[in-house]
């Protein structure tokens, strides 16, 4: 498991809890539960490969050690002693949160707000001297389950109502696939430069896309913005080895998935002499247990 101190340097490193912290409403007495807690206490739960469910996130935070909890304010000094931070105060931040960095019209991808504050927890989570060991990435994706149970056949009404139907393989023939109801899950992974040494595989970006989108099309931007945001990697110009697809117009929520997605992912570098070939689509599937009181997939 991961230490709580690794865990809280990259949250600081990246800045993030800050950015969220001045988003949101300011009330007459002072949140007990800080952004930056909440982070922690999320990063904790998935360290720990607990479920991703608010309760556990509050569970990981009360089972700290009691200097810990004063330090995070996880147990704050009230008027009548001491108070344990409950789950209730955990739902309200996150809630906050959420709605801070949501969109305004949901649309199955994620806001500006939210991309940036991921791809900061992933870069800050990178080691110093692994930052500038290589300038490729290897990108694939995979499907992601939701909780939630599809909406009723000519209805919209669900838990989940930004999940959808789409494709995967699931290790059957390649005429075949099968439908998913949930996400698609995107990662960059470094790699080691062609013919260069091998170098750890940090995952240094990752989206989540509804299974209505194409899951190509939504990560190339996310890849694209990256030598602005201060990362050598990827920095290359477009290229044949470049994401693409052409996306068809994706389906309701209750109907079945368009077909036609692009499966292709690829290896881009900023290096000279980068390889151009494509890898085959992705793998592996993540199946989700019974839909939960509460979730922040």
């Amino acid at each position: 498991m991961i230490s709580l101190p690794a865990l809280e340097d990259v949250i600081d490193r990246s800045g993030v809890a800050a950015q969220i912290e001045v988003l949101l409403p300011a009330g007459a007495r002072p949140r007990q539960l800080a952004v930056r807690t909440l982070l922690a206490g999320m990063c904790l739960a998935q360290a720990d490969h607990r479920p991703a469910h608010l309760t556990r996130v509050h569970q990981a935070l009360i089972g700290l050690p009691e200097d810990d909890r004063r330090q995070l304010g996880v147990t704050a000094d009230w008027k009548h002693g001491p108070h344990l931070l409950t789950c209730r105060q955990t739902e309200r931040t996150f809630g906050l949160v959420a709605d801070a960095l949501a969109r305004e019209e949901p649309d199955g991808l994620p806001s500006g707000r939210l991309q940036g504050a991921c791809d900061g927890l992933l870069e800050a989570s990178i080691p110093g001297k692994f930052k500038d060991s290589s300038t490729s990435l290897a990108v694939d994706w995979t499907d992601l389950e939701s909780f939630s149970r599809p909406p009723p056949h000519g209805t919209s009404d669900c838990a989940d109502p930004e999940a959808s139907w789409g494709h995967r393989k699931n290790n059957l023939l390649r005429s075949e696939d099968e439908l998913f109801y949930g996400y698609y899950l995107s990662a960059g992974v470094m790699m080691g430069e062609e013919n260069g040494p091998a170098v750890p595989e940090f995952a240094r970006r990752a989206a989540l896309s509804s299974g209505r989108r194409d899951p190509v099309r939504a990560f190339a931007p996310v890849l694209a913005a990256m030598p602005g945001q201060g990362s050598r990697s990827a920095t290359s110009s477009p290229t044949a080895a470049t994401p693409t697809a052409t996306q068809r117009p994706g389906p309701s929520r209750c109907g079945p998935p368009a077909h036609g997605s692009s499966r292709t992912s690829t290896r881009t570098t900023a290096g000279p002499r980068a390889p151009t070939r494509a890898r085959l689509s992705a793998t592996g599937t993540c199946t989700a247990p019974g839909r939960p009181g509460r979730c922040w997939s």
